[in-house]
């Protein structure tokens, strides 16, 4: 009997247009996928788009027939499981470490049922109704603006995203501080400016008139595994610089230190910058992202508690950070961060937050300032988790 010839010639050219075909939705799906879910989801595009390509040439050109190809798909089909599985494995430990150090503002909502503001146990002596100055301010102080209004504003809906007039904001405080100068904002709640924010200021026209309505501290921490327990400024000057490259250099372990920061321009870095002076800081560990335009543009990485790291917020945010137990503050000069420790200043780190306008202040605006100096403000001050001024 004669043979049928083995077409190969066909089998090429099917095998070259399968593959340019899958290159294609390779690189349309990589695309969509970076947008969406990040740069591991294109791995596995990839991993399992490998696996089909291989198992195509594989049945088209007979290379492998009957129990051969099954056991070879079966071994390709484990290799990508495998694959997808330690990435899935490696994404859930990251978010099991990973901090961001934010507060749950819908939560702190003001008079929305079961909020999380401060309510006064009597009636305020302030109540503004009309022409309400339009609040902003920093993530970490949102909770006690918003019981602020609860105290003082009409009972309303103010929900802290949407439009960008609504009477009360959290846009974070870089934000904050660009609609405080822009006027779309009356009074923002915030740690103090950067130099950047004051030059962006000074070029508006406008100054800064700062009221100082609380105390909290800057903190440090480590992974609760970690041994050293506390730092001297001068430490964390040399780690944020990268003269201290190992726990060992400050009592600790022979390990590298892996030195988390916050974006820029936000409060916490703020503290940062203020702290280390003229010493330049060195460069943060960070993420590349994809944009809008697909671009990719490298954000500050979130603190990730491995055992080597080390980061730094503010004492309000540390209250959640460290009860689940698997991360602790670090003292600095052997003194810890606490209430106690804030008021009599002894926390070489404790600094003032503020009450911030520009221009005239307007009556109401002057009237809640000082309502929140008043025993009344200060009392939600401390009953919020702050320290009140004297």
């Amino acid at each position: 009997m004669e043979k049928r010839p083995k077409n190969n010639g066909l089998r090429l050219l099917a095998a070259i247009v399968f593959g340019m075909a899958g290159v294609f939705f390779v690189i349309i799906g990589s695309l969509f996928l970076l947008f969406e879910s990040g740069q591991r989801a294109v791995v596995i595009l990839i991993a399992t788009s490998i696996a089909v390509y291989l198992l195509f040439i594989l049945r088209l050109f007979r290379l492998v027939q009957g129990r051969k190809f099954a056991y070879s798909a079966a071994g390709i089909a484990a290799a990508v499981l495998i694959t997808v599985g330690s990435i899935a494995a490696y994404d859930t430990y990251l978010e099991s470490i990973t901090n961001s150090a934010e507060v749950d503002l819908r939560a702190h909502e003001p008079f929305e049922s079961g909020t999380k503001a401060v309510s006064m146990p009597k009636e305020a002596s302030l109540h503004l109704e009309d022409d309400l100055p339009e609040l902003d301010g920093a993530t970490a102080l949102y909770p006690l603006y918003s019981a602020f209004v609860q105290a003082v504003y009409p009972e309303d809906d103010y929900p802290h995203v949407g439009k960008s007039n609504q009477t009360v904001m959290s846009t974070q405080t870089d934000n904050a501080y660009k609609r405080l100068i822009e006027e779309e904002a009356d009074i923002i709640f915030v740690a103090g400016p950067s130099k950047r924010q004051e030059l962006a200021a000074e070029r508006a026209g406008h100054e800064f008139e700062m009221t100082p309505i609380g105390r909290e501290a800057f903190v440090f921490f480590v992974n609760a595994k970690n041994p050293v327990d506390s730092l001297t400024i001068e430490e964390i000057q040399g780690i944020y610089s990268g003269k201290i490259t190992n726990w060992q250099e400050v009592g600790g372990e022979n390990e590298e230190i892996q030195a988390f920061q916050r974006p820029e321009d936000s409060g916490s870095q703020t503290a940062l910058e203020k702290l280390m002076g003229d010493i330049p800081i060195m460069e943060a560990p960070g993420e590349e992202i994809v944009t809008g335009m697909g671009g990719i543009i490298k954000e500050t990485s979130d603190y990730r508690n491995h055992g080597n790291a080390i980061g730094f917020s503010y004492r309000f945010f540390s209250t959640e950070m460290v009860r689940n137990g698997d991360i602790k503050l670090i003292a600095i000069e052997e003194v810890k961060p606490s209430a106690e420790s804030i008021r009599d200043n002894s926390y070489p780190l404790s600094a003032e937050f503020y009450a911030i306008t520009v221009g005239k202040r307007t009556e109401n605006e002057q009237k809640m300032i000082d309502w929140i100096l008043s025993d009344e403000g200060q009392w939600v001050v401390e009953e919020t988790g702050y320290v009140s001024v004297e």
